[in-house]
């Protein structure tokens, strides 16, 4: 009998953020929805149990097409996870990735550790689980920070609603509270060195992503021109993703 993984250590100030809301065209229906074989979780619950047990402090999850269906599977996870509807998911990824970081900047989160970062996934990576995700935060991490990975904190209990316009030049966090210093980090994954997903974007780089991300495009132009760390992963996974059943098929 195979030993369940166990879930690594929870990442305050570090939301998951999926995003699953594509059509899926070449796979024949919207990926999220698609199994990854017989009595095998869907992409989308593979995904957000990777997130969480890789270390994400709570998960939001963007969906489009076949919002309620994907919504259906995501509550009955019963776990820390949010789902914001994108109404513009045909533009392509740049919307996805603007209505999350949306959703996770207005996000009233009172009594929790403030979101100071995303890690960013994609719900059409089969072979990245748990142990890519744990990598990419701890590779990532801060060097000073007031929390632990208990969840620790030395800072006053939040009282107010997340700023829905970001500043990024400011010294505090939510309701008056020290920012971590996951606000400034910019991350990503990469396979065999090349780049790929996930990606960790701290609160500072949010609004320029936002205003960049359009069409296909999510937040490939800013890591292009901004300084980031690149963390390797291509001994846990290849990071690739599937658009066609037989692709799929193939990463069984």
């Amino acid at each position: 009998m195979t030993t369940p993984r166990m879930p690594f250590p929870r990442v305050p100030h570090v939301r998951g953020l999926l995003l699953a809301a594509g059509s899926g065209r070449r796979m024949g229906g919207p990926k999220a929805l698609v199994r990854m074989g017989p009595d095998r979780p869907t992409l989308v619950e593979h995904a957000v149990t990777s997130l969480l047990d890789g270390g994400c402090d709570g998960v939001t999850v963007v969906v489009g097409a076949a919002g309620p269906e994907v919504t259906a599977i995501v509550a009955a996870l019963g776990r820390d996870v949010d789902v914001v509807q994108c109404i513009d998911h045909l533009e392509g990824m740049g919307a996805s990735v603007r209505s999350g970081l949306t959703s996770v900047t207005t996000a009233n989160r009172e009594g929790r550790d403030p979101v100071d970062a995303v890690l960013v996934s994609l719900v059409d990576l089969p072979d990245v689980g748990p142990e890519v995700v744990d990598r990419l935060l701890q590779s990532s991490a801060p060097a000073a920070d007031n929390t632990d990975t208990t969840g620790a904190t030395d800072s006053p209990a939040r009282g107010a609603a997340v700023d829905a316009t970001p500043d990024p030049t400011a010294a505090q966090s939510d309701a008056g509270r020290p920012a971590s210093g996951w606000r400034s980090v910019l991350a990503r994954t990469a396979y065999e060195g090349t780049p790929g997903h996930p990606v960790v974007i701290g609160r500072d780089h949010w609004a320029a992503v936002a205003e960049a991300a359009v069409g296909d495009r999510g937040a490939r132009d800013h890591f292009r021109t901004n300084e980031h760390v690149l963390v390797e992963c291509g001994d846990l996974a290849t990071g690739v993703d599937v658009d066609t059943p037989d692709e799929l098929a193939s990463r069984g």
